[in-house]
């Protein structure tokens, strides 16, 4: 029987500069999050490249699947209300 002696497998999300969205890396693998982010920095900026970094334990995230794709996308047809023609304008109502 083959044991699994790997640390714990982290998800690596890069900033490239302030502001702009944080985009999925890679995965790695560390003992805690001081070394996970050690490990991120090393393996994804060799370059000096991002200005931050989030790592995530791969076993806290959650994902949809394909099976729940008609569930979660449905389109909204049937909900009126979100569709800009069920509103009256205003008379005299300029850029709306």
């Amino acid at each position: 029987m083959s044991q699994d002696n790997q640390f714990p497998s982290w998800e690596v999300f890069m900033q490239s500069r302030p502001g702009a969205n944080f985009i999925h890396q890679g995965s790695i693998h560390a003992s805690d999050k001081k070394m996970a982010i050690q490990n991120a920095r090393d393996t994804y900026s060799r370059r000096g490249e991002g200005t931050s970094i989030w790592v995530v334990p791969t076993e806290a995230i959650a994902a949809s699947t394909t099976e729940d794709a008609d569930m979660l996308f449905d389109p909204a047809n049937d909900k009126i209300y979100r569709l800009p023609t069920f509103y009256t304008m205003p008379e005299g109502a300029k850029h709306i």
